[in-house]
């Protein structure tokens, strides 16, 4: 019961972020509304990455009784938000891109790729 509660409040914090990821690193960069979208995005993925560390894995090897392999993908959240808004704030432009493309290969594409494998809810759900 607290696993389903967990996962449906991940997806509704990551799907989002699936779309606003994909906008931002397209559009237009640097205006209000790309900083704003941008900060909700950030916000969405640590929420994200907090969220899936307390779901235990259920799906290939288990480490410390709880985690397994997919929850390296936290950590690369946990990491690089943070960086890459410092990023940002030093005026640091091409370390924060790279960091934010970083973010949304890994976590989104590659994470959310992972999630769609036998044996997942997604791969349940969808076949």
């Amino acid at each position: 019961m607290v696993y389903d509660i967990l996962m449906y409040l991940h997806l509704a914090t990551v799907v989002p972020c699936v779309f606003m990821g994909a906008y931002l690193l397209f559009a237009r960069k640097g205006g209000l509304f790309h900083r704003k979208l941008g900060a909700i995005y950030m916000v969405l993925m640590v929420i994200t990455a907090i969220l899936a560390l307390f779901m235990e894995a259920r799906v290939g090897p288990v480490f410390l009784g709880h985690f397994g392999w997919i929850h390296l993908f936290c950590f690369l959240v946990l990491w690089t938000v943070p960086t890459a808004f410092l990023a940002i704030r030093k005026g640091k432009v091409k370390s924060h891109q790279r960091k934010m493309v970083l973010l949304y290969i890994g976590a989104i594409l590659i994470a959310g790729g992972f999630t769609f494998s036998p044996g997942r809810f997604l791969h349940e759900f969808f076949f």
